[in-house]
């Protein structure tokens, strides 16, 4: 599958860039992504923040609801993250694929926690409102399109005071090992 130009808004912006093909996992013949992300990545679930997002409505009344969101090292880690993949592991699978990940922690402290990784992996979409609707559009493409895609998981924890780290190979599933991640073992629930 080639590459197409596109003449296309993002975020704004008119772009005339390649847009890269979408694969299905199946598709996928470079077999597994494997590289490296320097840092330790912040643990997600433990470090949320509670805001109050404000806005107005369509009468201009003031309209306000709490909601939390990522801490700031969390959010300072997807951002040093996103510049760390490479370019040409930005595929966006789009079936269902295996991650495995050795993170590496600089003490014992930290929680295992891949989940703010698996984030950064995905794409990022934002909805743009064209022709009178609302229209979802990709501004960064990732190694698959959502982390719901992850059938299989293998996490390690380790340790590494001077470099911490996460080194990550994803891997598209073929449709037989698809099918096996659904099957349940006799007598479980």
């Amino acid at each position: 599958m080639g590459s197409r130009s596109a003449r296309r808004r993002v975020a704004g912006l008119e772009v005339n860039a390649p847009t890269p093909a979408l694969l299905h996992a199946r598709e996928y013949e470079g077999g597994e992504i494997r590289f490296v992300i320097r840092g330790e990545p912040a643990s997600k679930s433990n470090s949320r923040e509670l805001v109050t997002k404000r806005w107005r409505d369509e009468e201009d009344r003031p309209r306000s609801r709490p909601m939390f969101i990522k801490s700031d090292k969390a959010r300072q880690y997807e951002r040093t993250a996103l510049l760390q993949i490479p370019a040409v592991a930005r595929v966006e699978l789009l079936g269902p694929v295996r991650v495995t990940m050795r993170i590496f922690y600089a003490s014992e402290r930290p929680d295992l926690d891949e989940s703010v990784i698996l984030d950064v992996l995905q794409s990022r979409y934002v909805t743009v409102h064209r022709n009178g609707r609302d229209v979802r559009e990709c501004v960064r493409r990732g190694i698959y399109a959502n982390d719901r895609q992850v059938y299989e998981k293998h996490i390690t924890k380790a340790f590494d005071r001077l470099y911490p780290r996460a080194e990550i190979v994803v891997e598209p599933l073929t449709p037989e090992q698809a099918a096996l991640a659904f099957e349940t073992t006799p007598g479980a629930v």
